[in-house]
């Protein structure tokens, strides 16, 4: 499962940005809106809602980069959470943003 922020280990500094997102399950495709906070090649930290249920692997599409990101969660703490990309794929044809 997740591991707490504070245990967190990552090679490279992450950019600190401020992009509206959107996590994309593919279960009837349903998204859970966002914001990405910092990011790089290897992943990001997103800002939701706490009441939001956030899975283990998803599409997070940013719309002002033009992809989506497939993402794996690496760990949630309250509304911050940070996760890991595996590549790139065009957005789903299913997503109307």
């Amino acid at each position: 499962m997740a591991i707490p922020a504070e245990a967190e280990s990552r090679r490279e500094h992450r950019q600190r940005v401020l992009k509206g997102a959107s996590i994309l399950t593919g279960i009837n495709n349903s998204e859970v809106a966002c914001m990405v906070r910092n990011m790089n090649k290897a992943g990001a930290e997103l800002r939701v809602a706490m009441d939001s249920r956030v899975p283990e692997e998803f599409l997070l599409y940013v719309p002002v980069d033009g992809v989506a990101y497939r993402a794996t969660l690496v760990w949630r703490a309250g509304e911050r959470v940070g996760v890991r990309f595996g590549g790139t794929e065009p957005k789903p044809h299913w997503h109307y943003g």
